[in-house]
């Protein structure tokens, strides 16, 4: 079991940075995939990023087509924390963003990376709005 809780969230300007973070609890957190995804009003739950565990004892790195370039995310095992570190924002960003974790087995790869109903762990979400 693994208990997420997301921080960073707020209102910056467009062009703008913010850093959110995912401090986890419980279980093992390093061998656990960890996702980021964003809703924003009437739309549905989407895939922004994710790092996962690899056969190689390594992470491997995945974006959203919208945010590649802009959005880096980053783990630290150590400290239980996961970041998704997004500059140039654009009012597009602007979501409720959530992390989410789901143990990194051999069977968790391709498209279930961006697959939101494949993680078992979520946090409860932190706003970000980004003003034009």
């Amino acid at each position: 079991q693994v208990q997420l809780v997301e921080s960073g969230g707020g209102l910056v300007q467009a062009g703008g940075s913010l850093r959110l973070g995912c401090a986890a609890s419980g279980d093992i957190f390093g061998r656990y995939a960890l996702g980021w995804f964003r809703q924003a009003p009437g739309k549905e739950r989407e895939f922004v990023a994710a790092l996962v565990w690899s056969s190689r004892a390594t992470y491997n790195t995945y974006y959203a087509d919208s945010v590649k370039g802009r959005f880096a995310v980053s783990r630290d095992n150590a400290k239980n924390t996961g970041y998704l570190q997004m500059n140039s924002l654009k009012p597009e960003d602007t979501a409720v963003y959530y992390c989410a974790a789901v143990w990194s087995g051999p069977a968790f790869s391709g498209r279930n990376i961006y697959d939101a109903s494949k993680y078992n762990f979520w946090g409860q979400g932190t706003p970000v709005t980004v003003s034009s």
